[in-house]
């Protein structure tokens, strides 16, 4: 299962474009795969034969799951059972080397095939050495279970395998432990004991790693609770978006302490401007919505408060170079955020016809993984279908989001500049909402970042 966004940490199966016995070509689509909302097809890394699926259609698996093997050169196939072990091979050859290599530090980062020809040498004159793939499998097992065999101090030429072509699988290795485990133990010498001082109490190492384990596990794992279904009540499973929805707002709000600030913009300026330039833009193939107004603005605001384009990261902030603004849209169910990219570089037009690209492929599915990654400050927009003002989650590894709520026509008191004199006007006015992270950012920035906002919405500039 291939990485196709920095965040996204699992993809379901599709639909198998091949099948088992196909001969496929590299980079030829075998496989169509979902990862976070988005379908993309998966290429064949080599060419060869599809000798085996180990992951099925409809099922979800991790990144770097092992879904399927292709037979290169005409040998055996690992069998189903051992893909577990593989796949931890292979993060254990990514992490450190083997310990049958560590004598020639420049040359110890070989493949697993180079390793086994060392091993099969060590145990075997080279006038044994096995011809067929069968025979090198059974002589060979993985890094994972030689290495507790070796901490066990275990032979495993005495371990039964049950894997392919009798190869030692880690349970082989752990039914034999718990064999041993299981057997009488010789009983001790009599020995004449003599009185000791109390031995000191210790407290338990697993005692002292508790705490972090369990922030560990607050930060890093969801599970919801369950309540009883009564007879009127109706169940259905969660689909991928709304139980993807739910963890990520889960962690988020674990992990952010959320403060949320309001602020009353008049957008009667935008709407005028707005109006008189509809016919323009829409000759130039634009249609621009209020929303991207408010992106415009933000762009540029959150170049003067780098605290709000930021995210904390363990011990340090990191001030994002870049101003990626993700859009919120509404899937009907679902919720989806496309990102516009260097948002502050766009003009306005650019900016309006980012937002209706992006939402129109959203509610088509046909976003790419990369185009809902990389937000560093978002826009959710409550308002469109009437909300007065929300109170948004903060997405995870960002720092702040926008609330806009619905602009309505409302009667306010107008000063006049020159007299001092107030009166009664019908002004186009919208509340927003500031989300933010106040482990970075505290109240009198979020206060300074919206009065700025402000300014610059209802002053807004005719050039944009």
């Amino acid at each position: 299962m291939p990485q196709m966004g920095e965040s996204i940490a699992e993809g379901t199966v599709s639909r198998w474009l091949k099948e088992v016995g196909d001969t496929v070509e590299r980079d030829e689509p075998i496989l169509e795969i979902s990862t976070d909302k988005v379908d993309a097809e998966i290429p064949a890394p080599q060419s060869g034969t599809l000798v085996e699926v180990a992951v099925e259609e409809g099922e979800t698996v991790e990144v770097g799951t092992i879904v399927a093997y292709i037979d290169t050169e005409g040998g055996a196939a690992p069998s189903a059972d051992e893909a577990d072990e593989d796949q931890e091979d292979a993060r254990e050859a990514s992490a450190e080397p083997e310990p049958e290599t560590v004598e020639d530090d420049d040359e110890g980062e070989g493949d697993d095939e180079e390793t086994t020809e060392v091993e099969a040498s060590e145990e075997a004159p080279e006038s044994a050495e096995p011809d067929s793939a069968e025979e090198r499998l059974k002589q060979r097992s993985t890094p994972v279970v030689r290495r507790m065999a070796e901490e066990k101090g275990v032979d495993l030429s005495e371990v039964k395998g049950t894997g392919h072509a009798g190869r030692v699988t880690k349970q082989d290795l752990l039914d034999h432990l718990e064999k041993e485990e299981d057997a009488p133990a010789p009983e001790p010498a009599k020995e004449e004991r003599k009185p000791a001082r109390p031995a000191k109490v210790e407290r338990p190492a697993a005692a002292a790693q508790a705490p972090s384990d369990l922030w560990k596990t607050f930060y890093g794992q969801v599970q919801h609770p369950e309540f009883p279904v009564r007879d009127a009540d109706r169940v259905e499973t969660m689909d991928k978006i709304r139980r993807l929805t739910a963890e990520h707002m889960v962690v988020a709000k674990r992990i952010a302490p959320h403060v949320h600030s309001f602020i009353e913009i008049d957008f009667t300026r935008v709407d005028r401007i707005r109006r008189q330039n509809k016919k323009k833009w829409a000759d130039q193939g634009a249609r621009v919505s209020f929303t991207a107004f408010v992106t415009w603005a933000i762009s540029r605001v959150l170049r003067d408060y780098p605290m709000v384009n930021a995210t904390a990261s363990g011990n340090n902030i990191i001030y994002r170079g870049n101003v990626n603004v993700g859009i919120a849209v509404d899937l009907d169910p679902g919720l989806i955020v496309p990102v516009i990219r260097d948002a502050d570089h766009l003009s306005l037009v650019g900016i309006g016809k980012k937002v209706i690209d992006l939402a129109e492929r959203a509610r088509s599915r046909k976003l790419s993984p990369d185009e809902i990654q990389g937000a560093t400050f978002s826009i959710t927009n409550p308002g469109v279908l009437g909300t007065m003002v929300g109170l948004p989650v903060i997405p995870k590894g960002t720092a702040g989001i926008l609330g806009t709520g619905a602009i309505e026509k409302r009667v306010v008191v107008i000063e006049d500049p020159e007299t001092g004199e107030d009166s009664m006007a019908i002004r186009k006015r919208s509340i927003f909402s500031l989300g933010y992270d106040h482990r970075i950012v505290d109240g009198a920035d979020a206060a300074r970042f919206l009065a700025s906002l402000k300014e610059l919405i209802e002053d807004f500039p005719e050039d944009a």
